[in-house]
This record gives C-alpha cells, sequence and structure tokens, in this order.
C-alpha cells in the first residue's frame, strides 16, 4: 500500500488549523528505505489567511508537531506559502523534494501550479546544497560508533539526488532508483538490510574504507555533474514565484 494513503496520514492533514497547499511523506518513505519502525515524516505548506500576515498578530510561519499521534510516529513540519517560495528560490533542494514527493496526502490546485514553477528553480547553485548537506550527514555518520547503516544511506541519497537533479533537471529521491541507475549494487544490500527492520544495524569495520572511497569519488561525480549541467546558474522562476504568491495570498487562484 503507498504509505500516504493511510487514512490516519489523511486525518492529521485535515485537521491541521490553516489550509494546506499540499502535504507529503518524506523522509525515508520517500527515499525508498522505511522500515517498520520508521517515523512519518509530514512535509508541506500552509497557507495563513491575510489578516494573519499584515497586521500586528502574525500567524506561524512554520508549524512543526513531534509525537505520536493517530498512531503514528508523527513528524511534522509545514512553512507558510511565503516561506515556502522563499527557501525553494534560495535554491533549496530540500523543499523542491518535497514539493515534488509522488507521496502526496493532501493536494490542491496550487500544488500542482507551483511543482510547475519549481522546475524553474532547479540550477547549478544546488551543486553546493546537495554537497554541503552530504558533508553534514557524512560528518554524523562519522561520529557514530560502531557505524550505523541508517545515516550512511542518507550520505549516498543526498548525493545521488544532487547528481542526478544537476544533470536531468529531475528530482529524484528515491535512493533504491538512484542506486539501480548509478549501478550502485551495495547501497541496494543496505537498504535491503535497512528494510529488514535493522533500523540500528552497523557495517563491519572492513567495509568502511570502501565507503568512504565511494562518498569522496561521488562528491567529484557531483561537483563534475555540476560543471557541465544544462541549467541555468541561477533559478528563473523568481517573477513566477512572486506572482504565485500574490494570487494564492490574496485568493486569486
Amino acid at each position: 500500500m503507498n504509505p500516504a494513503d493511510d487514512p490516519r496520514l489523511r486525518a492529521v492533514a485535515a485537521a491541521h488549523p490553516h489550509p494546506l497547499l499540499f502535504a507529503a511523506l518524506s523522509g525515508a518513505h520517500l527515499y525508498g528505505f522505511a522500515s517498520r519502525d520508521s517515523d512519518f515524516d509530514l512535509r508541506g505548506a500552509h497557507v495563513l489567511p491575510l489578516e494573519l500576515v499584515v497586521g500586528l498578530l502574525r500567524g506561524p510561519e512554520t508549524i512543526e508537531r513531534m509525537a505520536p499521534e493517530a498512531g503514528l510516529d508523527l513528524d511534522l513540519v509545514t512553512h507558510d506559502v511565503a516561506k515556502f517560495v522563499r527557501l525553494m528560490a534560495r535554491p533549496n533542494g530540500y523543499v523542491l523534494e518535497q514539493l515534488f514527493s509522488p507521496l502526496v496526502v493532501a493536494t490542491s490546485p496550487a500544488h500542482a501550479e507551483l511543482r510547475e514553477i519549481g522546475r524553474r528553480c532547479a540550477c547549478r547553485r544546488h551543486a553546493a546544497h546537495y554537497l554541503g548537506f552530504a558533508a553534514t550527514q557524512w560528518g554524523l555518520f562519522q561520529k557514530q560508533s560502531p557505524p550505523r547503516i541508517k545515516p550512511l544511506l542518507y550520505v549516498y541519497r543526498v548525493l545521488l539526488t544532487g547528481i542526478h537533479l544537476l544533470r536531468t533537471g529531475e528530482v529524484e529521491a528515491n535512493l533504491s532508483v538512484l542506486a539501480a541507475a548509478a549501478r550502485l549494487p551495495r547501497v541496494a544490500e543496505l537498504i535491503a538490510r535497512k528494510e529488514s527492520g535493522a533500523e540500528h544495524g552497523v557495517l563491519a569495520p572492513e567495509d568502511l574504507g570502501l565507503h568512504a572511497a565511494e562518498y569522496l569519488r561521488l562528491r567529484r561525480e557531483l561537483t563534475a555533474a555540476a560543471a557541465a549541467s544544462p541549467l541555468p546558474h541561477e533559478a528563473t522562476a523568481g517573477p513566477a514565484l512572486h506572482d504565485f504568491l500574490l494570487r494564492v495570498r490574496l485568493g486569486r487562484g
């Protein structure tokens, strides 16, 4: 079953205090390596009413909730549409992954329009986002003793998503798909171990050197993909995002 079809998730989205432009699953479910004990990372954008934007009493730009809810281990984060489109324009690959997540829990006509605009947010500057994100994840992986599979999968996911985006302009966050395309059978083996329920599965010490070499190789590949990318250096969606935000805020589209 598509995890986004879980009626408990849809009930959480329906109970959101502000209208949702969209809500979709991110995290391990989106990345293709969820196990039985993985939590549900629900991400999206909400729309504050005009009176909570222009008045003295401002509504929350970000709503977060991390708690068991409706029988789910839930991690909910939504941004007001203005903050969400600002993040899209920076550029920020993380919000693009949320926007293009196929695991949609709640949607709207504006969601479909924003996806079309989002294609024009992809640019060469995303290389810096993914290189920095990968370095952070690699640092977290190295700090753990013994080294665990889960954070290593996040390292591979970040690098391969970045390479794919820079080469094609398309957002693909599913590590199973990315690893198959990159012909990395060892990554597929790690995913299988993670999905089996071994959430805290560890790596053999003799494998660390191999993964360190792969990490450095994929960083070089991402840098090369940026240099050869057909994408523009900067996002070209700024005017469209501005127009979109005005229409959504004023209820005109």
